[in-house]
């Protein structure tokens, strides 16, 4: 009995493609996730993205982690409009573990504009540790609000 065999039609999963094909689809792939991760770094959603991912409870107790996640908030809510590497926060270490204070101050070297060697402070910060809350007075000296 000859039973026929099955003819490759050039369709379906396992149907050989050119050369040309699979560059195209792998353009199709690759060139719109491109766009998108640089327009998601470009607007400061992927920043946003990892804070909101590496930024634990615990992190308000470790000075570091807490800076980097204020530089965040700081520069993406609208507090100043200076670039994140041009800012420099400055913990104040006489305060309470659970209370601190930290002044952000505006750097002019390097790459940030400004006269060289000058440290114009913007506000100050107070972080409440225990509640997780950060308070600034901006635009009023001395007198603190919650940051938005």
């Amino acid at each position: 009995m000859n039973t026929p065999s099955p003819k490759m039609t050039g369709r379906g999963p396992f149907a050989k493609r050119t050369l040309r094909q699979h560059i195209l689809r792998r353009l199709a792939i690759v060139l719109p996730l491109s766009l998108m991760m640089i327009l998601l770094a470009k607007t400061g959603t992927l920043d946003r993205l990892v804070d909101s991912y590496t930024f634990k409870p615990a992190s308000w107790f470790d000075d570091t982690a807490l800076v980097r996640h204020l530089r965040l908030k700081v520069t993406h809510n609208g507090m100043t409009h200076d670039r994140p590497d041009c800012l420099l926060f400055v913990v104040n270490g006489n305060d309470a573990p659970t209370a601190s204070r930290i002044d952000v101050m505006e750097k002019h070297s390097g790459t940030c504009p400004g006269p060289k060697d000058d440290l114009p402070k913007l506000f100050t910060l107070r972080v409440d540790r225990l509640n997780r809350l950060v308070y600034s007075d901006q635009g009023s000296p001395g007198v603190f609000h919650p940051i938005p």
